[in-house]
């Protein structure tokens, strides 16, 4: 039997021994979208993906392939739709996949799973997606599944953000592409990122009202909401530490 926490490189026999045994199921929900000039748009992907993984490992679960489409980007958390690159899909549908795949891994007899978000947009969504599957199951029939849905920023410790931002945390709606997730970045794939290509043209300064069909003017070109100075691979690995320990804890609490 391989040993990889992720679901997708088991055969179907290693996967009902493992589910069979009370393995909790990791799903990431990512997003496909611009994260300014200095990184790849893979990083609403890469970074739930290895939080998940790096749970996973310390609890025995298994990591379901990442949903790789966010939610509608909006600009004054993902920079909109005024940026090439970005791939959306709408909440409607983004809420539909969530309930079909948590209806799916009941119907597998899964009843450990957590949701891990890297993507501001997703979360609205994803809690529909959550109560859409409890619908369909029947909140009857659900005895023994336990959900959890955690979004990885919310679980760095008030101490880490005072490390990192002494000046004061911007919020990370602000932090789009910005410190947390620049050097998260750089802790796990330095090499999707370039410095040496940050505009440093922030932080956005927005109307406090959205404006259709217009695009948002308040978005900062690079499309960084906030600033990248100061991110490190340093940083990067105190918030990873966090995110993770802050899952295993929840899992221990809530699946025990």
């Amino acid at each position: 039997m391989t040993s990889s926490v992720f679901y997708s490189e088991h055969a179907w026999p290693e996967l009902e021994a493992r589910i069979s045994a009370g393995a909790p199921i990791f799903l990431p929900l990512g997003a496909t979208e611009q994260h300014g000039r200095h990184m790849a748009i893979n990083v609403d992907v890469e970074l739930p993906t290895a939080v998940a993984a790096r749970a996973a490992a310390l609890t025995g679960g298994l990591v379901l392939p990442t949903l790789a489409y966010g939610n509608r980007s909006q600009p004054k958390s993902g920079g909109g739709p005024g940026f090439p690159g970005t791939l959306n899909l709408t909440a409607g549908t983004f809420s539909l996949v969530v309930r079909d795949v948590i209806c799916e891994l009941f119907r597998q007899k899964v009843r450990k799973i957590v949701t891990v978000n890297g993507h501001y947009e997703n979360i609205g969504p994803t809690i529909e997606g959550i109560e859409l599957a409890l619908d369909r199951i029947g909140r009857d029939r659900a005895d023994g599944l336990v959900i959890l849905r955690v979004d990885h920023w919310d679980l760095v410790r008030p101490e880490t953000l005072a490390r990192i931002f002494p000046d004061g945390y911007p919020g990370i709606e602000l932090e789009h592409a910005s410190v947390i997730e620049t050097s998260m970045m750089m802790a796990l794939r330095p090499e999707l990122v370039d410095l040496e290509k940050a505009m440093h043209d922030g932080p956005a300064a927005f109307l406090p009202y959205d404006r259709y069909p217009r695009p948002c003017e308040e978005v900062p070109p690079s499309g960084v909401l906030s600033l990248t100075e100061g991110s490190s691979a340093e940083k990067g690995e105190w918030l990873l530490s966090d995110c993770t320990a802050g899952i295993v804890e929840a899992v221990a609490r809530e699946f025990n």
